[in-house]
């Protein structure tokens, strides 16, 4: 018996030491050179505080990163100390967060397949301010909403895409009131095969819209459409499963569900792979548990989100619950 026990103690010691004393990995390339931060967002123990994670990423304007697990929402300090968490119904499975400032005050706005909703919740004391359920107004007929993805436009306007069903794509007013859809589920030019994630594209003016297609055939895609659900053009294709983009400056980084974070330019060239995985039965896959995580080797990468100083957090579809910090080589 107590020959087990020392074993237990040695097996859970050597698994915190793997998981906490790795060595920082370089990725990407020219500008866009990044390193691992091994350990961050990790508990005491070494083990992952946050459950099983199918979600996003994003920061705020104390660069704070939150990040949505099936449970809830936790929020880090930019160290990868916990500091507050949202959990309970109104805050599971958040498959896709955006944050905004809307006066002195952030809110978090969210995509919850599983509910078959959007919410808005107030970033610190987590207040819930709005709903969005599927709009009966609009007169569609469908069995089921299951939105993935959320955005918000400059004067306030919430777009919400029902990627995980219709893959209609709807058009709020700030207050939750329906205002117009556009798209439909298909492989054509101006349809969408899952719109998975989608964020406003700053890089433009006016802002659009940047959609990931993430089931397109042959390879997944970007799109482009205007905030009035106008179809502009194809920005990048060839892709394998993107799942979500984020804005910063002239560059994008879209994840990708194969297991690597494709960065994009201005001229939405790619200029860096950020952690490829190599091993195809590893990539877009759920099931990798934390104790055969490989430092700077992403799994089912999902969500991503850019802090002031160009750092880049990114989320692994992860049964353990992953998020690792990419800190910006200059």
């Amino acid at each position: 018996m107590r020959r087990s026990l020392r074993f237990c103690f040695a097996l859970v010691l050597s698994l915190t030491l793997s998981a906490t004393a790795a060595d920082p990995v370089r990725m990407g390339s020219g500008g866009m050179t990044f390193e691992t931060v091994p350990g961050w967002g990790l508990g005491e123990d070494g083990t992952s505080v946050i459950g099983s994670t199918h979600g996003g990423v994003v920061v705020d304007k104390e660069g704070n990163v939150f990040t949505s697990a099936n449970i809830g929402v936790f929020v880090f300090s930019p160290d990868g100390k916990l500091i507050r968490r949202f959990v309970g119904d109104d805050y599971s499975a958040l498959h896709d967060i955006e944050i905004r400032q809307e006066g002195d005050d952030e809110f978090i706005y969210g995509a919850r397949n599983n509910a078959a909703m959007g919410i808005k919740f107030h970033a610190v004391t987590g207040d819930v301010v709005l709903r969005l359920p599927f709009p009966e107004e609009s007169g569609l007929k469908l069995k089921r909403f299951a939105p993935t993805a959320i955005t918000v436009a400059p004067n306030g306007d919430i777009i919400l895409s029902d990627g995980y069903a219709s893959n209609h794509i709807f058009k709020f007013d700030r207050t939750g009131k329906y205002l117009s859809h556009f798209g439909e589920k298909g492989n054509g030019m101006k349809q969408f095969n899952t719109a998975h994630g989608m964020t406003l594209d700053t890089r433009y003016n006016p802002p659009r819209l940047l959609i990931c297609d993430r089931n397109h055939r042959p390879k997944g895609r970007l799109l482009h459409y205007s905030l009035d659900g106008e179809f502009i053009g194809e920005v990048v294709t060839g892709l394998g499963m993107p799942t979500s983009v984020a804005v910063q400056g002239d560059y994008v980084s879209v994840p990708d569900l194969h297991g690597r974070v494709v960065i994009l330019d201005k001229s939405n060239t790619i200029i860096a792979v950020l952690g490829h995985n190599l091993n195809a039965q590893l990539g877009r896959s759920y099931g990798v548990k934390q104790e055969n995580w490989v430092e700077g080797v992403f799994s089912g990468t999902h969500g991503s989100y850019w802090d002031k100083d160009a750092n880049l957090y990114v989320q692994d579809w992860n049964v353990s619950g992953r998020i690792i910090k990419l800190k910006r080589i200059r």
